[in-house]
């Protein structure tokens, strides 16, 4: 879950605990997904412990999320204490969510933690009219303030705060460019740093960063144009591409939902590779051969448990291998391990003189994708979304060693 998203979620959950809402009341969460699993965290540590977890997946119905038994929907009107019942929702299909509960006759309270979303509001008041034109307003700005700096320029906007997006959107561009006959280079829209350096590895040479207020609302504008000088390359923003609910019929990979679904490309485009590496710095520092790089964290994926990663650092120290962790930010280095902090356009050369790279499977495995080292790729044992296909089918990554924790 971006940080983001999740700072909001933590606000909005804490400002009901210290309004006293969930004191002697049930508390539930629709939709077994990543989000879910750190909301159940911070309720818990909060000495809140939820009720259930409802999904409407029957391959989940049954299993466990951090602990918390996970039901059908249509079981919540008869489990739990007979007091109120609280249904907390992070999921992006918060409305869907909240009308099938209605219809299902629940009466309790119903409580968004998450506003991911913010294309669309369920109100015509004069109040909301007035923030959606404000809104608007705001995003054709950021639209021709991007013009005026790049005139002429072709505008591919990556709308998301994901790494593994932004790869697989710049990886396959190149065939979209030529196919649309596209004159005048262009210019590539990211939200925050890493995206941006993930863009500039592709050969981006125009980069603009934005925050993901300010994406959203230039996004908006676009679509309220309905530009053909611009192009949102990602699989499930509203009204771009609707390839995602696919799956809900057929598997296919993310990298297929951007070739095939995204950019409308056949089997014959192949990915392109990242064009501008660097060679890390303190690269004499890392024991050739002899090291380990292990990625512990992700926004989007499940978390895999502790013990297993202080496994994976007794069993390598044990055998002499220098054993780091790839740190951004306020992340931690796990413990017996070096904290490593290396730009994304050097990461290949550290990992491929190290010998091995180990991570929860995120935007960081794809940045190094085709990295001549081992690769293993970690995946909790969970499924995609509200479908029936695991995580690890979704995101398999082939040269990969790809383990199911």
């Amino acid at each position: 879950m971006e940080q983001y998203y999740f700072q909001k979620m933590k606000e909005n959950l804490f400002a009901l605990i210290e309004k006293d809402i969930l004191r002697n009341a049930d508390c539930y969460i629709f939709g077994v997904c990543n989000a879910t699993q750190k909301l159940c965290t911070l309720l818990m540590e909060k000495e809140i412990i939820p009720i259930a977890v409802l999904d409407n997946n029957s391959a989940k119905q049954g299993t466990h999320c951090q602990g918390i038994p996970v039901i059908s929907p249509k079981d919540l009107i008869n489990s739990g204490r007979k007091c109120e019942k609280i249904v907390f929702i992070v999921s992006r299909a918060c409305e869907a969510m909240t009308a099938q509960l209605r219809d299902l006759g629940f009466q309790g309270r119903i409580e968004k933690l998450v506003e991911y979303n913010s294309f669309s509001e369920y109100s015509l008041s004069e109040e909301t009219r007035k923030r959606k034109r404000e809104r608007l307003e705001r995003g054709l700005h950021y639209r021709q303030a991007v013009i005026d700096k790049y005139p002429g320029m072709f505008r591919l906007i990556c709308p998301f705060n994901a790494l593994g997006d932004v790869c697989f959107a710049m990886s396959y561009f190149p065939y979209f460019y030529r196919n649309r006959g596209i004159n005048g280079g262009y210019v590539a829209l990211a939200v925050g740093n890493s995206c941006a350096d993930a863009a500039a590895m592709y050969g981006a040479a125009h980069i603009e960063r934005l925050s993901q207020t300010e994406m959203d609302e230039l996004v908006q504008a676009e679509i309220y144009l309905k530009s053909r000088d611009a192009y949102i390359a990602h699989h499930d923003r509203p009204y771009t591409s609707t390839v995602h609910k696919a799956l809900k019929i057929k598997k296919f990979t993310l990298e297929e939902m951007y070739r095939y679904g995204v950019y409308g490309l056949d089997d014959s485009c192949k990915p392109i590779e990242p064009s501008c590496l660097t060679v890390y710095e303190r690269i004499e520092d890392i024991p050739a051969a002899r090291g380990v790089i292990l990625s512990p964290y992700a926004k989007s994926s499940a978390n895999i448990r502790e013990s297993y990663w202080k496994e994976l650092v007794q069993n390598y120290s044990a055998k002499g291998f220098t054993v780091y962790t790839n740190t951004v930010g306020e992340e931690k280095a796990l413990d017996g391990t070096v904290p490593l902090s290396v730009p994304l356009s050097a990461m290949r050369s550290v990992v491929e003189r190290a010998g091995t790279f180990i991570g929860l499977r995120s935007g960081l495995c794809d940045v190094v994708g085709s990295a001549d080292c081992r690769k293993i790729a970690l995946y909790p044992d969970n499924y995609y979304s509200d479908t029936r296909w695991k995580t690890e089918e979704i995101f398999h990554m082939d040269g990969w060693e790809n383990v199911v924790v």
